[in-house]
C-alpha cells in the first residue's frame, strides 16, 4: 500500500533541507508518519491483517530510531520536525 506518487512528492518538496533533497531524516519521518496514518486506516477495517499490523509496527519502530538519532545529532532540527508534524515529544 504505496502512498500516491503527488503526495509523496508534496511532502518531499515541504520537508527538504536543500534542493534534490530525498533522504534526509525529516522527509523519512514525514513519509513514514504518512505510511502510519493510511495503515492506521487500513487496520480500523480489517482487523486480522497480521502483515499489515507487522508493517505498522516496523514503520512506528523505524520513525522512532529516526527521531532519536535526529534528537541526539542535531536538537535544533529535531525540535522544528517535532513542531512541523505536531508529535508528542
Amino acid at each position: 500500500m504505496p502512498l500516491p506518487k503527488d503526495e509523496k512528492t508534496k511532502i518531499i518538496k515541504k520537508f527538504a533541507q536543500a534542493e534534490g533533497d530525498t533522504g534526509s531524516p525529516e522527509i523519512q519521518v514525514a513519509l513514514l508518519i504518512s505510511e502510519i496514518k493510511h495503515l492506521q486506516g487500513h487496520l480500523g477495517e480489517h482487523k486480522h491483517d497480521a502483515p499489515a499490523k507487522r508493517a505498522l509496527l516496523t514503520k512506528v519502530a523505524k520513525r522512532r530510531r529516526l527521531l532519536r538519532s535526529l534528537s541526539s545529532h542535531n536538537a535544533d532540527r529535531y525540535q522544528a520536525i517535532v513542531k512541523a508534524l505536531k508529535l508528542k515529544k
